[in-house]
């Protein structure tokens, strides 16, 4: 296997988004100043710059990049090198009208943004080549570039085009996959139905705007090619960078709870694991849609992991955009290291005063350094320097999370049971009463290695081949806890029901069998025997060696088993045939995971959380008072917090709203 090229920078990365096109050259002086100031080490430049860098085809103005590449390396600011190719110029589209992606309607888009591209256009593929190999031929040798930054959130905006140009591709992506066998496919799209049996490649099109329902094992390959279609041009201007700068890395920056790329075909591809990610305002709990992204992006890349975007406060596209709480800021960033972050970006540095995000916040706001914005950006700069030592620690998981974008794909395709089933929110409901309790989590593909973990938890798992549903039950049968959620194992890669009852892949191992589901209205609840209710979801199951562990109270299905436990082999299944409410969801993760043998990293009051970090001689241990209640923590005897530098003999106290990180030596 060949070795990836590394990020070669001391400690924990920091800056932001950098673009200082947008403002005259004396800023940029300035901005040299506040970034030492802030403790900035490094930026990504020229995401948005292509208009700038190639003012007709062909014909390049470097200028602008060789001073600001130059300004970067004289104040020791490390750059990350954009390709440009997220956003085209006017004059390319012009010449290539064909290049702007159709939707499913059939309505051509018109340039004016970003990201407005068919990802099956020859013309754009060239452009975006010739760009790339510009600067790689200009610039692979630029002292300031430590890491090249390909795209810009591939899928974001525009995931696939349904133009005739994106249906030949999508074809010709079927003929490989399917072996060139029309037959093959038409067995696989269940083709019999609705009389949609294919006779001829030609016939095939892209998931398009008709009368009725699609089929869904045609919508499932045309998010699996849509993926791919991207991934290949990742790949090709990856490609071209390699050839003149092999030692450097390479990245794009992934958006891992969205639902537009499967990253676990995309992680392997990068040299370094990027993200961006946006607290949702209108979240009361975001610090555990913060935790839930970066355990998943942790798990793409299989330890750390750069944070390549957030916002310093509001953002723009939101439909209310609050400011960011006394603290929050902090918290924030401080999380994402918890979870493995080595990397801390914002977008951007400089507040815009003109464009479509000018009312996106940035590391220096429009009222500039007179702001709290300012003064939490130089602390915590402050605080990354303090943690320089923690880069390259990993985390230390027993439970590992099933998330796998096949099954998030088909769950949420028309013509379910129930439409209100949102993955995301599913796998978070499950992830929630685990994080509160201080439990570490990594997130898995269904066929992935299970041997590290005690508890391994699918709480949403709709699609699921043979070979992962082998998987998951083979980890409970040789002596594992595995847990599964209603409405898993119903279906195959292919999108086909699996016959005999439900929960389908999994019936076997959970001793349990249900003939029909019963889902619930929005807003409807079920009672559980023993109390508390039950949403979204019940089904008529039958015992068969399993044991119930709660029942259903009144209604079609009293009595019924509603959560039960099975000893499989020399494990342990436990089923949930409903969503029960958040107190008893939580009740029944602490049930399982003890009896899994798993518990918390450390024990804190409610509202504080609790992460750690391994490397080989110690355990840094990040405590984080989202409550806003002050805590006192206990910790070793030996102890050190890292953010003051002062020892910690045997327990740590937390002001309201505050951030401690210690270090306890690990011995033997």
């Amino acid at each position: 296997m060949t070795t990836k090229p590394v990020l070669s920078l001391p400690g924990i990365a920091y800056g932001g988004d950098y673009n200082p096109e947008q403002w005259p050259e004396e800023v940029w002086a300035e901005d040299m100043r506040l970034m030492r100031e802030a403790g900035v080490n490094f930026v990504s430049v020229g995401i948005f710059s292509w208009a700038l860098l190639e003012t007709s085809e062909g014909t390049y103005d470097f200028s602008a990049m060789d001073k600001i590449l130059g300004l970067l390396h004289d104040n020791g600011i490390a750059a990350d090198l954009a390709t440009p190719t997220a956003a085209p110029p006017a004059w390319f589209y012009r010449a290539h009208p064909e290049a702007l992606p159709v939707d499913k309607d059939g309505h051509r888009l018109s340039y004016g943004s970003r990201q407005t591209i068919c990802p099956s256009s020859p013309a754009y593929r060239e452009a975006s080549l010739r760009i790339t190999g510009a600067l790689a031929e200009r610039y692979a040798d630029h002292p300031a570039v430590v890491m090249w930054h390909v795209h810009n959130e591939y899928g974001c905006h525009t995931n696939g085009c349904y133009c005739d140009t994106s249906a030949a591709a999508f074809r010709r992506w079927l003929r490989t996959k399917y072996g060139d066998d029309l037959d093959v496919l038409n067995h696989a799209w269940g083709t019999t139905f609705w009389s949609q049996w294919y006779y001829d490649w030609d016939e095939i099109l892209p998931p398009r705007a008709t009368a009725a329902g699609p089929n869904p094992a045609n919508l499932l390959d045309w998010h699996r090619f849509c993926s791919d279609e991207w991934l290949s041009h990742y790949k090709a201007e990856r490609d071209v960078i390699r050839e003149a700068a092999p030692a450097t890395p390479v990245t794009t920056n992934f958006m891992g709870i969205t639902d537009a790329l499967d990253y676990w075909r995309w992680a392997p591809e990068v040299d370094v694991v990027s993200e961006d990610h946006y607290a949702m305002s209108s979240d009361p709990e975001a610090e555990i849609g913060i935790a839930l992204a970066s355990d998943l992006v942790r798990s793409l890349a299989g330890g750390p992991w750069f944070l390549m975007e957030h916002s310093t406060g509001a953002v723009n596209w939101q439909p209310v955009n609050r400011a960011k709480l006394p603290g929050e800021l902090r918290r924030n960033a401080l999380a994402h290291v918890a979870h493995g972050a080595d990397g801390i970006a914002f977008f951007q540095w400089r507040a815009a005063k003109a464009g479509a995000e000018q009312w996106h916040s940035a590391m220096v706001p429009h009222a500039g350094t007179d702001s709290q914005i300012w003064r939490d950006v130089v602390r915590l700069g402050a605080d990354l320097r303090a943690l320089a030592e923690v880069r390259g620690s990993t985390g230390t998981a027993q439970v590992a999370i099933a998330w796998d974008w096949n099954a998030r794909w088909a769950l949420e395709f028309p013509a379910q049971p129930n439409s209100e089933l949102r993955f995301q929110d599913l796998v978070r409901s499950w992830y929630a009463p685990l994080w509160r309790s201080g439990v570490a989590v990594d997130f898995v593909r269904p066929d992935a290695d299970l041997s590290a973990y005690r508890l391994v938890l699918a709480p949403s798992l709709y699609l699921v081949d043979d070979e992962g549903a082998a998987n998951l039950t083979g980890f409970a049968e040789r002596g594992g806890t595995l847990a599964v959620g209603f409405h898993s194992g119903a279906v195959d890669e292919n999108c086909h029901v699996r016959l005999g009852g439900y929960p389908g892949a999994f019936r076997e191992a959970l001793g349990v069998r249900s003939d029909e589901y019963f889902p619930l209205q929005p807003g409807d609840t079920v009672t559980l025997r023993g109390g508390g209710t039950a949403s979204l979801w019940s089904e008529r199951l039958r015992l068969e060696g399993a044991e119930t562990v709660m029942s259903y109270e009144g209604g079609p299905l009293t009595d019924v088993p509603a959560v039960t436990r099975h000893a499989y082999g020399e494990g342990t299944t436990w089923y949930l045939a409903t969503h029960p409410d958040p107190t008893v969801l939580a009740s029944l993760m602490t049930r399982i995971r003890t009896e899994a043998g798993v518990e918390p990293v450390r024990t804190a009051p409610e509202g504080v959380e609790v992460v750690r970090r391994r490397s080989p001689s110690a355990d840094y241990l990040f405590l984080i008072d989202h409550a806003g209640n002050g805590a006192q923590v206990p910790v070793a005897e030996d102890a050190v917090e890292l953010l003051t530098g002062k020892p910690a003999p045997g327990s740590v106290t937390l002001a309201p709203g505050e951030i401690a990180v210690v270090r306890e030596p690990r011995r033997g």
